[in-house]
């Protein structure tokens, strides 16, 4: 049986989708063999805005997710803002690897984003996609080379849409969840 110290914690930020933080909280268990759970109190990113750039600084923000923490668990925010961080002109999101805490955006994950009409399914499988992949590093993962993994880096949405929504055999051993074994956070 599992604790409230041993599950993911999905935290909003600012306004998110209620119905995309449901899917999240359903679909992560299946990757991680760990429940999840939506905290109802959210937190807002405003310290974190970049005036210039406007955009929010994710490695901020993760920051602010740690008061989040509690026992072994993995907290994971989840936003509508556009991210970034100084190096890159864009993030999908971030994470501490091997840490507690990960964070990822839908901003460009959205059709609206690149001038197109809005497609839901195709913003929940990139959503899970890039969630699983923020966890993916808390849990202690680095970036993969597998094309057949979802730990491969994404510069693009073109490359979230090509990678699967799975581990590759080497990243499930290392996590220690495959053929049916569960994961010790």
């Amino acid at each position: 049986m599992w604790s409230k110290q041993s599950e993911i914690r999905i935290i909003p930020i600012d306004d998110v989708d209620v119905e995309l933080l449901e899917y999240l909280a359903l679909t992560l268990p299946g990757s991680f063999a760990m429940p999840c759970v939506v905290h109802a109190e959210s937190l807002h990113p405003r310290s974190s805005y970049h005036p210039t750039r406007r955009q929010y600084h994710s490695t901020q923000l993760l920051a602010q997710l740690k008061m989040f923490e509690q026992g072994d668990g993995k907290i994971l925010g989840v936003t509508e803002v556009d991210l970034f961080i100084p190096i890159f002109t864009f993030v999908f999101g971030e994470a501490q690897v091997g840490g507690s805490l990960a964070l990822m955006s839908t901003h460009r994950l959205r059709q609206k984003f690149y001038g197109l009409p809005e497609d839901r399914e195709l913003l929940f499988s990139r959503a899970e996609k890039e969630a699983t992949h923020e966890l993916g590093h808390a849990f202690g993962l680095p970036h993969c080379r597998s094309f057949d993994c979802v730990m491969r880096f994404s510069n693009s949405v073109e490359e979230v849409d090509l990678k699967p929504c799975h581990f590759c055999q080497l990243c499930e051993a290392e996590l220690g969840i495959g053929s049916g074994s569960t994961l010790a956070a």
